[in-house]
């Protein structure tokens, strides 16, 4: 594991422009896990990914809360959005398609704790904690995830 790093956001939109940045710089194969409570901003992190990695910055990105999973396809290959909190047992992940998501795309995944055993071993973690109406983002890399961080957070 590196030394984590951490990014303040001191708003929705600093979030989203975050977002925006690492969309450009993540690639296939990457796996981003958002941890945090309900309403910390994952969700609003991760719209501001994909949004860059569809290059459509009006682009809808609902949270996949209810449906689980939402693919995106961008001219560098499909994004997978997963929201994970409903799941029961881990297994259920391979159920909406996890293992084919880590082999063939980007992977945002929320609530990451939730895949148990199933949880990659490459993999960039961003815990959020909410600071008064701001937000930190402690960034950390597991495995190949401690290269892919350095390269995205000194960009």
């Amino acid at each position: 594991m590196s030394e984590s790093r951490l990014k303040a956001l001191a708003s929705e939109g600093e979030t989203l422009a975050w977002g925006a940045l690492l969309g450009r710089g993540l690639r296939v194969g990457d796996v981003v896990c958002l941890d945090g409570g309900l309403g910390a901003g994952k969700t609003t992190l991760a719209r501001g990914i994909v949004r860059a990695w569809v290059e459509d910055e009006a682009a809808e990105v609902p949270s996949p809360t209810f449906t689980l999973a939402q693919i995106y396809d961008g001219p560098r290959g499909p994004l997978w959005h997963m929201d994970l909190y409903r799941l029961k047992q881990p297994e259920e992940a391979l159920e909406i398609g996890l293992e084919e998501a880590l082999s063939d795309a980007l992977c945002l995944i929320e609530w990451p704790s939730r895949l148990g055993s199933l949880l990659p071993e490459d993999r960039i973690e961003l815990a959020f904690s909410e600071d008064g109406e701001a937000r930190r983002v402690q960034v950390r890399g597991f495995g190949a995830g401690v290269r892919r961080v350095e390269e995205l957070m000194d960009a």
